[in-house]
């Protein structure tokens, strides 16, 4: 009995352990889902009551942004990608009956843009959107910082070891002001570019980050997400916000203050904006 108690001890932590792992993944997809259903329907209803800037419909979500996950695996701490389900969705509720329907309806889905601003390129988004038409990734992330092999996403942007605030923001201007100009294919007169907006807002791009590799401030990751705030408003686009990635040194308080800044950021820019 002396040998039984302490193996049953250690299987019933296991279990616990691996429960409560189950249940933190699940939850991380389940509130990017729910995140982005709520920013959409808010959306509708503004349409509905003909509201002023009814797109400035944003929902966030305080987990979620793992993006190296794959169809059949994970990576890097991700076990299911939260935004690709979150983004498939979307498009199973609000897209059109068939692929790139002429239905020029202004509440029908037809595009979906994935803005990952990790220090790491979203590898396994790029993987699972590869061959779909409706959903574009664009990363924007450290040329010397990949774990596993590299995915090609519809726009990847590598910048280099120790990219600093004035490397960063504008090669992001820039990139976001080259989506804003580009014309699809499939594009139809009145019709927006982006029906939908995910932002996958990663703060391991902090000079202080354990594992980034880059040397943005403080003041450039509020910046940063200002830029990424001014191009979903123009683009008159719902948007979803999930986390990212961001490893603390000794002290927490410098990458905890940079993810809380982001929805408090969020949240402010609405209120000045409505």
């Amino acid at each position: 009995m002396n040998i039984v108690f302490p193996v049953l001890f250690t299987n019933l932590t296991t279990l616990m352990s691996s429960l409560q792992h189950v249940n933190r993944t699940l939850s991380s997809v389940g509130g990017t889902v729910a995140a982005s259903l709520a920013a959409y329907e808010e959306y509708i209803s503004r349409q509905h009551l003909n509201g002023e800037k009814s797109y400035l419909s944003w929902a966030a979500h305080t987990a979620g942004g793992t993006h190296h996950a794959f169809e059949d695996y994970g990576e890097g701490f991700c076990i299911f990608s939260d935004i690709a389900v979150a983004a498939n969705v979307l498009l199973q509720k609000y897209g059109p009956p068939t692929t790139f329907s002429q239905n020029n309806n202004a509440l029908t889905i037809h595009r979906i843009l994935i803005i990952d601003l990790d220090v790491h390129q979203g590898n396994g988004n790029a993987a699972l959107f590869a061959e779909n038409k409706r959903v574009k990734t664009f990363s924007m992330h450290c040329k010397g910082n990949y774990f596993s092999k590299k995915e090609v996403s519809d726009l990847d942007i590598e910048l280099p070891i120790g990219c600093g605030d004035e490397g960063y923001l504008s090669t992001l201007q820039y990139w976001l002001n080259e989506i804003e100009k580009y014309t699809f294919d499939d594009h139809v007169e009145g019709r927006k570019q982006f029906d939908f907006i995910f932002f996958q807002a990663g703060v391991d791009i902090h000079v202080e980050d354990r594992l980034g590799r880059l040397s943005v401030s403080p003041e450039g990751i509020s910046k940063r997400n200002e830029i990424v705030f001014d191009f979903a408003n123009r683009l008159k686009a719902p948007l979803c916000i999930t986390m990212g990635g961001g490893y603390p040194n000794k002290d927490w308080a410098p990458i905890i203050d940079a993810h809380s800044g982001v929805y408090i950021q969020a949240h402010k820019y609405l209120i000045n904006k409505s």
